[in-house]
């Protein structure tokens, strides 16, 4: 979606023109500035300069503690994909420094695409099957991802993987545990001490490290116009190294039940059952499959508590009331679908 607006709260057009100079993007002024709404707190920003697109990317005006590190990162990631196979937006050039109002930021290649969540141009609506293609084109960016080569790309410091396994359950326990210090919180949620113990219990001992994308849905990613493939995977912000089979397991959590009254796009009929998905990504990827309900699990768990944080920061008043209750309930779905997993 865009939204034509005024320059963005956080956006210095003077420190944006001349890091554009300094790198040789363009001569003369921004123009067409649009902003680029989704479901991201960050500034997305589009304009031309010298009849050439591009999209500014920043963090949102009130930095969070890891705002700056979270873009350099991604950055870092989306420099790294270059040249590979993983549908991803271009990066044009970053500002690691802290310059723009106190924000890391970086200019990108706009995406010629759609993203499905919104809705469906004629063509995927009106044909099931291109809605099929989109269920394992999903599929694909995510075997595709699995299939870097951390070390050559240069991303073998992007995080640590000696220990992933072990800190993944009890990491997010303490987070969960710390929104008790958000004033009228309390533990609602049936089944988190249960999976947690579960995780614990049937952990895989070992896995093959790559790169996750960290948070891989339908709301992520943006499919071309004339076809059910992928234009580019977006959102890289939890991007890190760990086992890849984490991504298969975040659509596991949030691939709707046959049936299912809502589902995230619409129409759904056409797409792939999630029996199907995972019999792709087994085809495609090579990877073993046999630990992958801890997978799927995790997933609950791990979304669930991050939803639950938005709950918490409503209960004290720091987020919107009606955002906090959707998103509470959307964790105890998560959760109960975990359950239902392990019994």
């Amino acid at each position: 979606m865009t939204t034509a607006s005024p320059v963005p709260e956080g956006v210095d057009l003077a420190v944006l023109t001349a890091f554009m100079d300094a790198n040789g993007l363009g001569a003369g002024p921004l123009e067409n500035l649009t902003v680029l709404t989704g479901g991201t707190q960050n500034i997305l920003l589009r304009f031309t300069r010298s009849g050439r697109a591009f999209v500014l990317r920043r963090p949102p005006p009130k930095l969070r503690a890891n705002s700056n590190e979270t873009m350099r990162r991604e950055a870092r990631v989306l420099a790294a994909l270059a040249g590979s196979d993983v549908p991803h937006p271009g990066l044009i050039a970053a500002c690691p420094e802290e310059t723009m109002d106190g924000a890391a930021f970086y200019l990108m290649e706009p995406i010629d695409g759609f993203n499905p969540t919104v809705g469906l141009p004629a063509l995927h609506a009106g044909d099931p099957a291109v809605r099929r293609r989109m269920g394992f084109a999903l599929v694909d960016g995510i075997v595709a991802l699995s299939r870097i080569d951390i070390a050559a790309v240069g991303l073998e410091t992007l995080g640590k993987t000696e220990g992933w396994l072990e800190r993944q359950a009890p990491r997010w326990k303490a987070q969960f545990d710390s929104y008790a210090a958000f004033p009228g919180w309390t533990n609602e949620i049936p089944g988190v001490d249960a999976v947690g113990a579960w995780l614990d219990a049937h952990r895989p001992h070992s896995f093959r490290p790559g790169l996750i994308h960290g948070d891989y849905h339908l709301a992520n990613v943006m499919y071309r116009h004339d076809s059910g493939e992928l234009a580019a995977i977006v959102d890289w912000e939890l991007a890190s190294l760990g086992d890849p089979l984490l991504d298969l397991g975040w659509l596991m959590a949030m691939w709707p039940d046959p049936g299912a009254e809502t589902t995230p796009v619409t129409p759904w009929a056409g797409f792939p059952t999630i029996e199907e998905v995972i019999a792709r990504y087994g085809e495609r990827s090579g990877r073993d499959l046999s630990h992958l309900t801890w997978y799927g699990v995790l997933a609950c768990y791990k979304l669930g508590i991050i939803l639950e944080g938005s709950h918490a920061r409503a209960g004290a008043g720091l987020a919107p009331r009606a955002i906090g209750d959707r998103l509470h309930a959307s964790t105890l779905h998560l959760f109960q679908r975990a359950l239902r997993w392990i019994a």
